[in-house]
């Protein structure tokens, strides 16, 4: 099973990598990286991007036999839940610039005044922008601590080494051994940090998609406010607020799913579920 997911994983990494990335290069090219509209986007690849690059490094080192495997994979297990945090985050930051967008053009219109708009991403974007980065490392910063304290890169060895996220085995064999007290809690902790910013992000974009669809719900029963080219605009703003959260969700869900099965029923997580969904969270 390993082996037919390390080849799947290299595959929509290498995917991820040419998506992502051109995404960012058609941004940087056009020079609009900095601008408030595109910025949320521009970051949101970035970290998809990376995010990729360790799936591919993952993939890589999965047929690799090395003494210094355990701790490669425990460490870049790490990041990729950096990684993991980081991209929840920005999706949405993402989604909060597409609910302003439409509320300001919204109230612009119904005032009948010109949308204003700014070549200069606001304090608070850059504020926003910079927390969504900074606290993931925040969260994760006592696992690289108190992990190296402990020496659980040591005890990392698990049959699917450096392979998507660190959420237990998919079979227990007689050569799986336990880890010690302090590693089993900070692996805990890993996937209670990791569903909590999950549940926290999936609530805000429903609210915010739950706003959205008020203020789209006024656009459709006004009369005489808005003309035929403003209600076609809103309304591609509309599917662009529900096409991101119903993406967040699918790309998502069967991770965050077997997290949820190997915390709350570990054994529910082995055998034919927990191979489901290991291979649907690639």
């Amino acid at each position: 099973v390993y082996e037919a997911i390390g080849w799947i994983q290299l595959v929509m990494a290498a995917l991820s990598i040419l998506g992502s990335g051109s995404i960012i290069v058609c941004v940087m090219l056009q020079r609009l990286s900095r601008t408030p509209e595109l910025q949320p986007l521009f970051l949101l690849s970035v970290s998809d991007l990376l995010l990729a690059l360790c799936w591919l490094i993952g993939a890589a080192l999965f047929s690799q036999h090395c003494s210094s495997l355990n701790t490669h994979c425990y460490h870049l297990h790490t990041v990729e839940q950096i990684l993991y945090m980081a991209s929840f985050f920005y999706t949405l930051n993402y989604v909060w610039n597409l609910y302003t967008g439409i509320r300001e053009k919204f109230y612009s219109c119904m005032n009948g005044y010109p949308v204003q708009f700014s070549n200069r991403v606001s304090t608070a974007g850059k504020i926003t922008a910079l927390l969504s980065g900074l606290f993931p490392v925040l969260l994760m910063t006592p696992v690289f601590i108190q992990g190296n304290i402990s020496q659980c890169q040591a005890n990392f060895s698990e049959p699917y080494r450096c392979l998507l996220m660190h959420t237990g085995a998919l079979y227990l064999t007689s050569e799986h051994q336990q880890p010690i007290r302090a590693c089993s809690l900070l692996h805990t902790y890993c996937i209670t940090v990791f569903l909590a910013t999950f549940f926290l992000t999936l609530l805000s974009i429903v609210a915010l998609v739950v706003k959205a669809r008020r203020i789209y719900r006024r656009v459709v029963t006004s009369n005489g406010f808005l003309g035929n080219q403003q209600r076609a605009s809103f309304s591609v703003m509309d599917r662009r607020m529900l096409l991101y959260p119903l993406i967040f969700v699918l790309c998502w869900g069967p991770a965050v799913g077997l997290a949820l099965l190997q915390e709350v029923k570990p054994s529910a997580g082995q055998g034919k579920v927990g191979v489901a969904l290991y291979i649907s969270q690639v």
